[in-house]
């Protein structure tokens, strides 16, 4: 513990100077570092230890299951470099802290559900317990907040019209702080990927 605090303090000094320098003599480009070296992305990676996770190994692991969710270990080990243990290891450190998720994506339509709709809400007062509601819905799979014309953001997906329409009058616009909402009905899909990548 003592070991983490030093490092924040580290940190936060040679961000200080950093972000000095920089504003004082700015360079065109990447990452600037102290007199010592230390980078922002290691002060970064210091005081959140998620970041400690993501090296350049780890993110081409990622990589990989994010184009093949089932690609083997010993397979991605070959494309990276390590072990089919170390890969395991990888994998479920980076599950374990939270950075990704490996689960299995459903076309809706082929499990009945022949609904799916983006719902904006407007609510008023502290959104975070509206959020939590809306999140512990089964017919809700995403949840955020937003700075633009709507305060919170829904994703549904529901059986039929009739479901929806249950959904949204008995029970969304039931929530304490839900204002009013705007449903936009799904007509037809055109894109969806998890492949974005890693930076």
């Amino acid at each position: 513990m003592r070991a983490i605090l030093s490092d924040r303090r580290r940190c936060d000094k040679r961000f200080r100077r950093v972000v000095t320098f920089s504003q004082r003599k700015p360079r065109a480009s990447g990452l600037r570092a102290d007199a010592s070296g230390t980078t922002l992305s290691a002060c970064a990676a210091a005081l959140n230890p998620r970041l400690r996770l993501l090296d350049a190994v780890s993110k081409a692991i990622i990589e990989q299951l994010q184009r093949d969710g089932r690609m083997p270990y010993a397979a991605i080990g070959k494309a990276v470099g390590l072990s089919e243990a170390a890969v395991r290891q990888r994998v479920q450190r980076l599950i374990d802290n939270g950075v990704m998720q490996i689960v299995a994506v459903t076309d809706p339509l082929q499990l009945g559900f022949a609904r799916q709709a983006m719902i904006g809400i407007h609510a008023e007062g502290d959104l975070d317990p509206i959020a939590e509601q809306l999140a512990k819905m089964s017919e809700v799979d995403y949840v955020i907040l937003t700075a633009g014309s709507f305060d919170v953001m829904v994703e549904v997906v529901c059986e039929s019209d009739d479901h929806l329409l249950e959904l949204l009058s008995k029970r969304i616009r039931a929530i304490d702080g839900v204002r009013g909402t705007e449903s936009f009905v799904y007509l037809k899909l055109h894109k969806q990927t998890y492949s974005w990548g890693v930076r």
